[in-house]
């Protein structure tokens, strides 16, 4: 008969010690998973059961159970430790490491504010900074963009934020994502806002972009004036209405809703808006007189302060910057005015439809109140 190939059985002996450090790496909380692999690794091989058994049993490459017992077998437990890893070791400990982290997250302090005029911190002056505080002797800026950069912290960049502090927060937002998800019956849901300061900007003819080469534009351009675009979003069919002129007064937003009542004539309508003076009712008691006009169909829902993202109008203004704006080239106001509109007609005619806007919750935005409790 012919030999059995493979590698011959070990059979590894364990002291009732061994065995129960052993057990205790493979059950213990604190043990890492290549501690506690190991570990069952050679609990597994004291049985006398083949490498490539215990490899099957533990879904695990045979070469791997035959390296840990035979380091096993010649060293015991200090065998299932890292060997030293080949390479000069870390310049910076763990330490230098969290020390630099503090300083580039920690605010410039006022009085270099007021001496030195700095208002961010950049590599350099973190660099300056470790070593003038003796946390290290010596380092070069590599060194440092390195360790932040593994780490993903830029302190040359920020993201910005608006917080509303309003303390009706929740009310006011409640109130209108009612008036999204479920309209009264017979009744129209409108987003108002205004998008001032449309600049008609002429621009040289741009080089078209080739394979390899984006588009070309010249930098210097000339300004030909500023329009105003009052637009009001149909939440629930994705219509836009839209005034556009040289102005946003008080007399400009009446002229629009004038429009709005006769688009609508019969029905109740709710206005989604913020907080702008012209919103308000004012000495004149404008809107009061509006609905009085128009029979109290008017309902006014007010956007708490600082959250103009809550009307979805804000959404179509972003859609009308990129398509129509952002690479426009208008010689004039007028031109400026047809583009816009051409848009709007464009948009109900061709692509008007419902957004799908959703909020997940109220993260920080429980009102002055709750925010002085947590602070």
């Amino acid at each position: 008969m012919g030999k059995a190939r493979g590698r011959p059985t070990v059979t590894l002996e364990l002291s009732p010690e061994i065995r129960g450090e052993l057990e205790r790496r493979v059950k213990a909380a604190t043990s890492t998973q290549r501690e506690a692999g190991r570990a069952q690794v050679i609990l597994e091989c004291s049985g006398g059961a083949s490498a490539k058994d215990v490899a099957k049993k533990l879904r695990t490459s045979s070469a791997r159970v035959v390296r840990w017992r035979g380091r096993f077998r010649r060293n015991g437990l200090s065998g299932l430790e890292d060997l030293p890893r080949p390479g000069h070791p870390p310049q910076f400990t763990p330490l230098v490491h969290a020390e630099l982290v503090a300083i580039a997250c920690e605010p410039i302090s006022k009085k270099d504010e007021q001496e030195k005029g700095i208002t961010t911190r950049t590599i350099e002056a973190i660099r300056e900074e470790a070593i003038g505080r003796e946390i290290v002797p010596e380092i070069s800026w590599s060194s440092v963009q390195r360790i932040l950069d593994r780490l993903d912290i830029k302190p040359h960049r920020e993201k910005q934020w608006l917080h509303s502090r309003d303390p009706r927060f929740r009310e006011l937002v409640n109130e209108i994502t009612d008036l999204y998800l479920n309209p009264p019956p017979d009744s129209v849901v409108i987003s108002v806002d205004e998008k001032p300061g449309m600049q008609s900007l002429e621009r040289r003819p741009d080089r078209p972009e080739a394979p390899g080469r984006r588009r070309r534009r010249e930098f210097e351009y000339e300004r030909r004036g500023t329009q105003a675009l009052i637009g009001g979003f149909v939440v629930h069919t994705g219509r836009v209405l839209g005034h556009c002129g040289d102005t946003r007064s008080a007399a400009d937003l009446l002229g629009f809703m004038e429009d709005v009542a006769r688009e609508y004539p019969t029905g109740d309508v709710h206005v989604i808006w913020d907080n702008l003076n012209i919103h308000m009712d004012g000495p004149d008691k404008r809107w009061t007189e509006f609905n009085e006009r128009h029979g109290h169909r008017f309902f006014f829902h007010y956007t708490p302060l600082h959250a103009s993202w809550v009307n979805q109008i804000e959404l179509f203004f972003g859609i009308l910057q990129r398509l129509c704006l952002r690479h426009g080239n208008f010689s004039s106001t007028a031109e400026l005015r047809t583009a816009v509109l051409a848009f709007l007609a464009t948009w109900n005619r061709e692509r008007a439809h419902p957004f799908k806007w959703t909020f997940k919750g109220y993260p920080l935005q429980s009102g002055i109140e709750d925010l002085k409790k947590t602070a």
